[in-house]
C-alpha cells in the first residue's frame, strides 16, 4: 500500500509485525472459539502490517482492518489502537457514547472453483481462529485516510466521504496458515482485494458506512462459479457484559413500508439483520437497536442470494441452523452438528446454497412434519429466544479472468429503537409472529435506502448517456394511492391496474446504475476573510458557489441562507452564532388523512419563496397584504377553485432575510445588479471586485466589542433547505472546518499608516498570571502539560518579518519566521510558546526582543518573564 500515512515510529508500533493465528483442528475447536473471544493465540512468522482504524465520524463507531474483517474481535493488531490516531477502537458502538456494542466482529468470505477444486479464503471464520487475507508489510500494507472535509489538506485527493479508510490485502500468504477442521491447508484463490470503507457525518448517512471491494484475480487460472459473502458475529451487549454474546436474534427483511413525498410503497431493502433478543429494555443501560448487511452493488444484474444463519453451542455436534429438505445434494457438514461450516467445502455450500432461513424467532415453529425444512430439536424452544447467534449474507456466482477485477459494495446499517415493548419478549417462542409484528424496522429501513441512493443517487445521470435510473409514478386521489413504476426511458417497469389518477408526482427510487458514492450534502461554504481592528473582526464573505451550486440529488439550488459562527477555540462545541440571514420563504403542509404523519398534515413540497405564495394564493403577485402564517391548523388556507385542497404555511428557518434591518449581515454592494455572467472572468469589469469575485454575491458583517489580546475563532456556514420528498432535514457545512483564528487588534493597513509600533503582551508575563483559565492561552480543558499551552504575543507587525528573543547578554533564545499574506487575519500578530530554541522552558529574567522586516529595518523591546 502507499499513499498518506502516518509516519515516524508511531507506524511500527501500531501496524504490528506478525499475524497473530491459532491451529484449527478439531480437538481445539472448543478451546479456539473461547480463546478467540479472550484474545489469546500463538505468534506466527509472516511479517505484514496489521492496522485497525475506527469510523468515528457519524453515530456509528465501527472498527475496520486491513484483513478483510471489521470490529475487534478478529483482529490481528494488538491492542485495537487506532493507526492514525492512538485512541482505543470500539468494536461498532451504537450510537457512538452509549457503551453498548452491537458487533464482535465480521468478515469478507469468496469462494470459487479453479479447475476442479472448490476454494475458499475468508477474512477469518469465527470459530477455528482461520486467518487467510494479509496485507503486505509496512510501509507498502499499511492503511489509507482520506477525507473531504479539509480541501487543503493532502487527505483530500482522491476523496470519497467525510472518513475513508483504504486497504489492501491478498489471499497469497500460506505461511504459518493452520490447516482446516478436517487438515486440509489454505490453498490461495490468488486474490487481491482493495478494500474501501467510508462514513458521513450527515443526520441521514450517519448510522451507516458503506464499503467498496474491487476484487482482482492475480494468479493465471480462471475463477468461475465464484461466491461472496459476509459473515457476521454481532454479540449485543452493554458494556463489558460476559453472558451478552448468549442471547441475539436474527433475520432478513426483503421490504418495508416507505413514504416519500406523496409516494407510498413497499422498498425493497434486502437486509440480513441481528439484533439483542429484547433490548434490554427493562434495565439502566438498553440495547434496543439493531445492525444489518446490505448488498448495494454485484458485478452483475442478476445473481442468486443467500442468508443463512447458525447458532453456536461450544461443541461442534451441537451446533444448529436452518437446513432445507429434500434438496438435490443435501450436504452433511461431517461434524455431528447442523451449523457451523468448516473447511472450504462446507463453507462454499453455505455461500451458494441458495437457501434464505427463516428468521430466528420462528425456529420453534417448524415441526417434523414441515415439508420445507428439518426439524430443529428439542432445544427449538431455546434457539428461537435468542442464542450465539452468527449469520452469512452471500450472493453469485461470477467469473473472474486472470487480471480482471470484479467490484463489490456492501453497507453496514445500523437503526434505532427496534425494540419499543418490553413485554414483547414474552411472546417468544410460543407466538413469534406478533413478536415479529412488535418490532419497528423503520428507521433501519429508511437508512438502508440511504445506503443505496448515496452508492448510486436516484435520478442522476452519472454517464450522461440519458438514462437517470427508475422512478415511481405517484397517483392519489381522495381514497387511495396507487402506483406506477417507470424507467427513465419511459418504459414501464411495473403498473398496478384500475386507478383513477387526479394528482401526480414523479419520484425517483433508483439511480443509472453507476457508482456515485456522494451523498446529499450542504451548499458550499463561502469563500470569506477576516480583517481585524481593534477590538472588532470586520467578516467579508463570497457566496457565489453557495447560491448556485445544484443539489447532488435533488438538482434544485436548495440554497437557504448563511450562518457566521464565533469561538474561542476551534471546536465545533466552542462555536455560537452572532449573525445569520436566510431566504424568506414557507413550507406548505397539505392536509392528507391517508398520510403516515401523526396529525395528517404532511410536507410534500420544497419550499415556497413569499413572492410565489403571493401569485399562487394572494389576490395578486403583489398582494402585500398576503400572509402566510395566517393560516394554521386551526384556521387552514382552502383553495377557492379546490375546496377539497387545504394547506397551512409555516416559516422554513427564521427568515432573517432584510439584510442589514433584522440581521448584521448586509449586501457589500446593496445596488449591484445580478451579473451578467456567473463566470467572473466573463463578467463586467463592473461586476468583479478588485481581488476578482463577483460583487452581487459579496456580503460584510462586524463581530465588536471584542477582547483585543485573545484569539477568536471565525466561520461562515451556508445551508440549505432540505428535501422534503426524501425526508431529509437541512444540511449546513462544518462549523469548524476552514474556521480562521483572528486577534481584535490593529491589521497592517492601519498599523501603516497610523506608524503603529510593535510590542509584546502580556508583559511582564507572569507564571501565576492564570492565563489559560482567563481564556488567554491554551484551552481549560486541553490535556496538554500547561508549560505547553503558553503564549506571549507580538503585535502590530509587518506581515513578513523576523522575530528574535535574545537574553541581557545577547544570547539568542528564540528566533521565530513571520510570513503572512496581506489577507490573513494574523498578518499583524505572532505567538510565541516561551519554548527556547532548544526546546527548553524559558527561565525568569528580563530579556530584549527585535523585529527585522524586509527592509532590514529593525524595531527594539524589552520584556520581563517572571516565573
Amino acid at each position: 500500500m502507499f499513499g498518506d500515512m502516518t509516519t515516524g515510529k508511531l507506524d511500527f508500533v501500531l501496524c504490528l509485525l506478525g499475524a497473530t493465528l491459532l491451529a484449527g483442528n478439531a480437538s481445539s475447536r472448543v478451546a479456539a472459539d473461547a480463546d478467540q473471544k479472550e484474545r489469546g493465540g500463538n505468534k506466527a512468522t509472516v511479517s505484514v502490517a496489521h492496522c485497525i482504524a475506527g469510523h468515528r465520524i457519524g453515530a456509528m463507531e465501527l472498527a475496520v482492518n486491513n484483513n478483510g474483517t471489521i470490529g475487534t474481535g478478529f483482529r490481528v493488531a494488538s491492542p485495537a489502537t487506532d493507526f492514525f490516531t492512538g485512541e482505543s477502537v470500539l468494536s461498532c458502538e451504537y450510537p457512538r457514547g452509549s457503551n453498548v456494542q452491537y458487533l464482535f466482529a465480521g468478515a469478507f468470505w469468496i469462494g470459487a472453483v479453479v479447475d476442479r477444486d472448490t476454494l475458499v479464503s475468508v477474512g477469518a471464520d469465527g470459530w477455528s481462529y482461520t486467518r487467510e487475507l494479509y496485507p503486505d508489510a509496512p510501509p507498502f500494507g499499511n492503511m489509507i485516510k482520506r477525507s473531504i472535509t479539509h480541501p487543503n489538506s493532502p487527505l483530500y485527493d482522491g476523496a470519497v466521504s467525510e472518513e475513508d479508510y483504504i486497504s489492501v490485502y491478498t489471499d497469497t500468504i500460506t505461511q504459518d496458515v493452520p490447516a482446516d477442521f478436517f487438515g486440509r491447508p489454505h490453498i490461495p484463490l490468488n486474490i487481491e482485494i482493495t478494500d474501501a470503507s467510508y462514513a458521513w457525518s450527515y443526520s441521514y448517512a450517519e448510522d451507516l458506512v458503506l464499503f467498496d471491494y474491487q476484487i482482482k484475480n492475480i494468479g493465471v487460472r480462471e475463477l468461475t462459479e465464484v461466491y461472496m459473502g459476509v459473515y457476521v458475529d454481532a454479540d449485543v451487549y452493554f458494556g463489558s457484559d460476559d453472558e451478552g454474546h448468549a442471547d441475539d436474534l436474527c433475520g432478513f427483511l426483503h421490504t418495508y413500508p416507505a413514504q416519500f413525498g406523496s409516494c407510498v410503497f413497499n422498498d425493497t431493502v434486502n437486509i440480513a439483520w441481528i439484533a439483542d433478543n429484547d433490548g434490554d429494555l427493562d434495565t439502566e443501560n438498553p440495547a434496543e437497536h439493531v445492525t444489518a448487511t446490505r448488498i448495494v452493488r454485484t458485478p452483475a444484474e442478476e445473481m442468486e442470494v443467500s442468508f443463512n444463519w447458525w447458532i453456536s453451542n461450544g461443541n461442534a455436534s451441537m451446533d444448529f441452523g436452518p437446513r432445507r429438505k429434500n434438496v438435490e445434494h443435501f450436504r452433511d457438514l461431517g461434524t455431528g452438528g447442523l451449523g457451523t461450516p468448516e473447511g472450504d467445502v462446507n463453507k462454499y455450500d453455505f455461500m451458494s446454497n441458495r437457501e434464505f432461513d427463516y428468521d430466528q424467532e420462528f425456529v420453534a415453529s417448524i415441526q417434523p412434519t414441515d415439508t420445507l425444512w428439518l426439524f430443529p430439536g428439542d432445544d427449538a424452544a431455546k434457539f428461537a429466544t435468542g442464542f450465539d447467534t452468527r449469520y452469512l449474507l452471500s450472493f453469485g456466482p461470477f467469473t473472474i479472468r486472470p487480471g480482471q477485477t470484479l467490484p463489490v459494495s456492501l453497507a453496514y446499517v445500523g437503526g434505532m429503537d427496534l425494540h419499543t415493548d418490553a413485554g414483547n419478549f414474552g411472546n417468544l417462542p410460543n407466538d413469534p409472529q406478533t413478536f415479529w409484528d412488535n418490532l419497528d424496522f423503520s428507521d433501519l429501513a429508511t437508512n438502508a435506502t440511504w445506503a443505496a441512493w448515496i452508492y448510486d443517487n436516484p435520478g442522476v445521470d452519472t454517464d450522461q448517456d440519458g438514462f437517470c435510473g427508475l422512478y415511481h409514478i405517484c397517483c392519489s386521489d381522495s381514497e387511495t394511492v396507487l402506483d406506477t413504476f417507470y424507467d427513465s426511458t419511459g418504459n414501464i417497469d411495473s403498473i398496478t391496474t384500475g386507478w383513477n389518477c387526479t394528482i401526480a408526482d414523479t419520484f425517483y427510487y433508483q439511480g443509472d446504475g453507476v457508482p456515485d458514492f456522494r451523498g446529499a450534502a450542504p451548499p458550499p461554504a463561502p469563500d470569506f476573510w477576516v480583517e481585524p481592528s481593534a477590538n472588532k473582526l470586520r467578516i467579508r464573505f463570497n457566496g457565489l458557489r453557495s447560491e448556485t451550486t445544484k443539489d447532488a440529488f435533488s438538482r434544485l439550488h436548495d440554497f437557504e441562507g448563511y450562518r457566521v459562527y464565533l469561538g474561542r477555540d476551534d471546536r465545533s462545541t466552542s462555536f455560537g452564532v452572532v449573525a445569520s440571514y436566510d431566504v424568506e420563504d414557507y413550507n406548505k403542509l397539505t392536509y392528507d388523512p391517508t398520510s403516515n404523519t401523526p396529525d395528517g398534515w404532511a410536507l410534500l413540497d420544497v419550499p415556497f419563496t413569499i413572492d410565489s405564495l403571493r401569485c399562487l394564493y394572494g389576490d395578486s403577485c403583489e398582494d402585500m397584504n398576503f400572509d402566510p402564517l395566517s393560516y394554521t391548523r386551526s384556521s387552514c388556507f382552502i383553495h377557492p377553485n379546490f375546496p377539497d385542497s387545504q394547506f397551512l404555511f409555516e416559516a422554513q428557518d427564521y427568515n432573517v432575510s432584510e439584510l442589514g434591518v433584522d440581521t448584521p449581515i448586509r449586501k457589500t454592494y446593496p445596488e449591484q445588479p445580478y451579473p451578467s455572467s456567473l463566470i467572473p472572468d466573463s463578467a463586467q469589469p463592473n461586476e468583479v471586485t478588485d481581488d476578482g469575485y463577483l460583487k452581487y454575491f459579496e456580503y460584510e458583517t462586524e463581530i465588536d466589542n471584542l477582547l483585543p489580546t485573545v484569539a477568536y475563532w471565525v466561520n461562515v456556514t451556508a445551508f440549505d433547505y432540505g428535501s422534503p420528498e426524501s425526508g431529509l432535514s437541512s444540511l449546513e457545512t462544518s462549523v469548524s472546518v476552514g474556521a480562521r483564528s483572528a486577534y481584535p487588534l490593529a491589521g497592517w493597513e492601519e498599523v501603516e499608516a497610523k506608524g503603529l509600533k510593535a510590542y509584546v503582551y502580556p508583559n511582564p508575563y507572569r507564571i501565576d498570571g492564570d492565563y489559560r483559565d482567563r481564556g488567554l492561552e491554551g484551552r481549560v480543558d486541553s490535556d496538554r502539560p500547561i508549560d505547553r499551552t503558553r503564549v506571549l504575543n507580538f503585535a502590530n507587525l509587518p506581515p513578513k518579518c523576523t522575530i528574535r528573543i535574545f537574553t541581557v547578554d545577547g544570547d539568542l533564545v528564540r528566533e521565530l519566521i513571520h510570513d503572512k499574506s496581506l489577507d490573513d487575519p494574523k498578518a499583524s500578530h505572532e505567538e510565541w510558546d516561551l519554548i527556547t530554541r532548544n526546546t527548553q522552558m524559558v527561565v525568569s529574567g528580563f530579556y530584549y526582543w527585535t523585529v527585522e522586516d524586509e527592509k532590514g529595518d529593525v524595531q527594539i523591546g524589552k520584556l520581563a518573564i517572571i516565573m
